[in-house]
């Protein structure tokens, strides 16, 4: 009530004292390309935007707390289109003072309430360059970190539903730089630049020069595959990208002493530092058909590669020393596909097929005969141990979805962790042995195929709460191996794009 009396009292004329926020309608006023400006949210200072038509360039100024969580509060100059988007514009914050986190943005958003569905290129303070999303009303921001830092040029597209990001370096071109995401703005809908103090007492500046925004043909079909190695911490949402290359690569392991992360492509394992680079092949001998079930030993010193270039191209798995040499043959049978270490390095848990059944089996790192664990109708796959060697977790379907189970080593007491409606796969255990991340496919899904919307989610193996960690485009390869890093804080996974040929026509 108190709400509504003073919005009554603002229409009126009558200045009031209030602890309540008035969130401002943006304007109206046109100016260069855009149709309107003004303030979305609550903010102390009124924005304003000038334009200089010669350079095509448009000066904002803006106040505001913050653009996260639920609620954002800036200034931003719109204009309402719909269908397939792009706008480009170099961006600059003229001062070096004022809070690290303060930004300028390129925005597509749904409508101008402080709520609203949106998505963003923001440039920050510090250089920062994210993009970052809410994709449902009142939802929570999250973000996509990428590892190019302080841009020049920047651009947002909006194809259909996936939004992604592309950057560029002084005097360099243009690239994607990570996201297609899924986020749904349908209908008309609102493109343009904005600016956050990052400090509701603070007002700051943004320059926007060489502005383009386009509507965009509809998309031929043919795209061009990305695949961005990122990293997340367990207390979300802040993604943050790695390694991107216009490749396909899959499967990230964390070495045991943090300092790189071991993954396939093109059937041969990499091994890229932890701060990003150029990743260096890993001697496999004749193992040059590696799939993306890999991993590496308890004390940090062997390499488990399941490989496909033996016996008709069905897998088997190899053993060898972490920094490259020669495979040694694990199991007798195939296809067989790694997936677990025991803690105490002796034992391998893997994925066999046998008389068309696919189950959960264990076998001696030392070789010799393989041990089945599970023999449920349907697929068993995924199979980790718990760091105290109590438990193996994996994932079947036995009871119609895919869903996540566990048993003891020798296979008793095979039990159901939780139901729900998706499709979970690939639990993998903390190093600490806290926490079991999992991925999960919508329940129309069938089996674990690339190039779908996925989750990553988090569950506390204390009390069994489960929480997001991260939503990307993904699925097969993002994370089928145990990813944690050595101190149970962060996961690395991969995500896909499939960017239109139209967009980057050179690539």
């Amino acid at each position: 009530m108190r709400r509504k009396k003073i919005f009554r009292l603002v229409r009126a004329g009558f200045i009031v004292a209030s602890l309540v926020p008035v969130y401002v309608v943006a304007q109206s006023t046109a100016i260069g390309i855009f149709e309107g400006h003004g303030d979305v949210g609550s903010v102390l200072h009124a924005g304003s935007v000038g334009s200089d038509a010669a350079k095509n360039s448009y000066t904002l100024t803006g106040s505001g707390e913050n653009m996260w969580f639920t609620h954002d509060h800036f200034q931003f100059a719109w204009k309402k289109m719909s269908g397939d988007v792009s706008l480009t514009s170099e961006i600059s914050l003229p001062s070096t003072l004022g809070n690290e986190h303060k930004k300028a943005v390129l925005m597509i958003r749904q409508d101008l309430g402080t709520d609203s569905v949106y998505a963003d290129l923001a440039l920050h303070g510090n250089g920062l360059a994210a993009l970052q999303f809410r994709d449902e009303k009142g939802g929570d921001t999250r973000e996509i970190v990428s590892n190019i830092a302080a841009p020049t040029r920047l651009r947002i597209v909006k194809r259909g539903d996936y939004v992604y990001m592309a950057l560029a370096l002084k005097e360099g071109e243009l690239q994607p730089a990570g996201g297609w995401l899924r986020v749904p703005i349908h209908g008309m809908f609102y493109v343009g630049i904005g600016v956050c103090s990052h400090d509701k007492d603070a007002v700051e500046k943004a320059v926007f020069s060489n502005v383009e925004l386009n509507t965009l043909l509809p998309a031929s079909g043919e795209t061009t595959l990305y695949s961005a190695l990122s990293v997340v911490p367990i207390a979300g949402p802040d993604v943050s990208v790695v390694y991107l290359a216009a490749e396909h690569f899959e499967a990230p392991n964390w070495t045991r002493d943090g300092k790189a992360f071991i993954f396939n492509r093109e059937g041969r394992i990499l091994r890229l530092p932890v701060a990003g680079g150029t990743p260096e092949i890993v001697d496999t001998g004749f193992a040059t058909q590696c799939n993306n079930d890999h991993g590496i030993s308890p004390d940090g010193t062997q390499l488990v590669v399941s490989d496909q270039s033996q016996e008709e191209d069905r897998s088997l798995v190899y053993m060898l020393p972490l920094a490259g040499g020669t495979p040694k043959r694990i199991t007798k049978n195939s296809p067989s596909y790694w997936h677990g270490w025991s803690p105490d390095g002796k034992t391998l848990a893997f994925v066999g097929q046998r008389n068309d059944e696919f189950d959960i089996y264990s076998i001696p790192v030392a070789g010799g005969e393989e041990t089945r664990l599970t023999t449920a109708k349907g697929l068993d796959d995924g199979p980790e141990y718990s760091p105290d060697g109590n438990y193996v977790y994996f994932n079947s379907v036995r009871t119609g979805l895919m869903q996540i189970w566990r048993m003891h080593p020798d296979g008793s007491g095979q039990e159901q962790v939780f139901s729900d409606d998706y499709n979970n796969w690939f639990p993998h255990i903390s190093p600490d042995g806290k926490w079991m991340v999992f991925i999960s496919f919508d329940k129309s899904v069938e089996g674990h195929p690339p190039n779908k919307d996925v989750q990553l989610r988090l569950m506390s193996l204390t009390d069994k709460k489960i929480t997001v960690l991260a939503k990307l485009f993904g699925g097969q390869g993002t994370m089928n191996v145990p990813s944690w890093s050595p101190d149970s804080s962060r996961l690395a996974f991969v995500s896909y794009q499939l960017i239109p040929k139209e967009d980057f026509p050179g690539k």
